[in-house]
């Protein structure tokens, strides 16, 4: 009875964190469907010439706006450098008490380290052509026509892209939800520079297929005390 209770518990934690994580991915899996089934009806949108979604953006001709949002826009930069070493001199006494001293520094400056310096927060406007970012006090774009690639966080927030355009490295940090969504649509504009707004409509399609076949299996709760022991066959 005791052997019993305890498989039982153990079965049952074991079963909570199956049921958690099914939940979680669960979720995921359909916040993808969701984005897809977005993305096919802005594309299907732009394939008639008309933009997915409102926007304040100055767009060039032919060119057609299929998502937007918030994010917080970064560049390259550095902290603050230093010296590094001792300095020389004289002191020179200029009242009771108080010295003043002159001289020259020396050692090596250290530049202060790379880093993606974090800026302000605006609007972020992704097109079938390029990426705009619009804010009070900054403004970018990343073209397709002059992308070098791009990488983004592994849970998908924050992306740095590299354009041939620009020596500085440069990017968004988005909220985890927008971001993943984000990821999503970027990948079809970019699919859409290279091959035509049609091939979009094609991978979507397959995308959703596949995601169809792919739902989550919610996990059962079998305890060790309700399998019944087989029965026992006389000699």
């Amino acid at each position: 009875m005791a052997m019993g209770f305890w498989a039982d518990r153990k079965a049952k934690k074991a079963f909570k964190s199956a049921l958690s994580d099914y939940e979680y991915q669960h979720a995921k899996w359909a916040g993808d469907i969701e984005i897809f089934n977005k993305i096919k009806a802005a594309f299907e949108s732009a394939i008639k010439g008309e933009d997915a979604v409102s926007n304040l953006a100055v767009q060039k001709p032919g060119e057609i706006v299929i998502w937007s949002g918030r994010g917080q826009f970064h560049e390259a930069g550095r902290t603050p450098g230093q010296y590094v070493g001792g300095s020389q001199g004289l002191s020179i006494p200029i009242v009771a008490g108080i010295r003043y001293r002159v001289g020259a520094m020396r050692g090596t400056f250290v530049p202060g380290d790379a880093i993606q310096a974090y800026k302000e927060v605006g609007d972020v406007v992704l097109s079938t052509d390029r990426i705009m970012f619009n804010g009070m006090y900054n403004t970018k774009e990343w073209a397709f026509a002059k992308w070098n690639g791009a990488a983004t966080s592994e849970d998908e927030s924050d992306y740095i892209f590299n354009v041939s355009n620009r020596q500085k490295t440069s990017g968004i940090l988005f909220d985890v939800s927008v971001g993943r969504e984000f990821n999503r649509f970027l990948a079809q504009a970019i699919d859409a520079a290279e091959n035509g707004l049609e091939s979009v409509i094609t991978t979507v399609d397959k995308v959703l297929q596949d995601l169809a076949g792919d739902e989550p299996v919610k996990p059962e709760l079998v305890l060790p005390s309700a399998i019944a022991a087989p029965p026992v066959t006389p000699a």
